[in-house]
């Protein structure tokens, strides 16, 4: 009994020496072997390098913007930079504002605007906006007194893909018209209960006359026969200004552009007639409205653009 007495504690002992020089083992390893892990680890890294293995997760420097212009010989200008992360291009009619209406053809150039992305080149207007969905584009249109404007937004790798839908030949369907007469008289109610866009038509009556191509209220509802007259008249590539950004490659996209346009009519540019300004004044009586709104409007220097 004694000897297995001696024999356990002697084991005991044997354990317990073994875990204290386990334990001391441990302790001491990481010193001993912190440089070494050290020089491992500064020789894995590289000031080049922030994580190495991993993906960069600085950004790259950005780089200043430079800019492109070609003229076709269809009289269309084409502008583009290569800095943007965002494409956006607008095709720019100069002669398709409302001064450019003749006398019959007021409130013409709204629903021109509200014309935009229509039933054209055998694609109806569902399509064309199904596709500029897919793409992840987002449509624009708009009209002022002095031109209008079509075009989208989208990622820089789609536009070249989606120029064609600015290039389509407006059919003119029945349809397609209603919609856009309908869509004019809520911009021509909305516009006449905004005190701004009210006084922005005054203005412009008191500053040219009000009854000028200048002058006249932007607007105005328009007959379903004169859309398509106007259309034809003021909404082609003569003159016309197609803007964009964020493309990289300038001579690949006037080439795209040259052959997405190719049903677009050429037409003749003509300049306006420049308005003569009078000056005067403009009042709308408005006794519902609850306020007194004022502005105030000076002749500017004529741009030699």
């Amino acid at each position: 009994l004694s000897r297995l007495c001696f024999q356990a504690n002697s084991f005991f002992l044997h354990f317990k020496t073994m875990a204290s020089l386990t334990r001391a083992a441990t302790l001491v390893a990481p010193r001993r072997l912190g440089g070494a892990i050290a020089r491992q680890f500064s020789a894995l890294s590289s000031p080049v390098e922030e994580f190495p293995g991993l993906p960069s997760t600085t950004p790259t420097l950005s780089t200043a913007s430079s800019s492109s212009v070609t003229t076709l010989s269809s009289g269309l200008t084409i502008v583009s930079e290569n800095a943007s992360t965002t494409s956006t291009i607008a095709l720019t009619f100069p002669n398709a504002g409302s001064s450019c209406e003749t006398a019959s053809e007021s409130g013409a150039a709204l629903a021109n605007k509200c014309m935009a992305f229509k039933s054209g080149s055998g694609l109806s207007s569902a399509l064309i906006l199904r596709n500029l969905e897919d793409e992840g584009a987002t449509p624009f249109a708009s009209a002022g007194r002095l031109g209008a404007s079509i075009g989208f937004t989208t990622s820089p790798d789609k536009a070249e893909h989606l120029i064609p839908l600015l290039g389509t030949n407006c059919t003119f369907e029945k349809w397609d018209m209603k919609d856009a007469l309908a869509l004019a008289k809520v911009d021509v109610s909305e516009a006449q209960s905004n005190a701004q866009s009210v006084l922005t038509d005054s203005i412009y009556a008191a500053a040219y006359g009000g009854q000028t191509a200048m002058g006249k209220p932007l607007y105005t509802v328009a007959s379903a026969s004169t859309i398509q007259s106007f259309r034809e008249r003021t909404y082609v590539l003569s003159g016309a200004v197609l803007s964009a950004t964020g493309i990289s490659d300038h001579e690949a996209f006037v080439l795209s552009v040259e052959e997405s346009f190719s049903e677009i009519a050429v037409g003749t540019a003509s300049d306006p007639i420049a308005p003569v300004y009078l000056g005067g004044e403009s009042r709308v009586n408005a006794p519902s409205a609850g306020y007194a709104h004022v502005a105030l409007a000076f002749q500017g220097p004529s741009s030699p653009v």
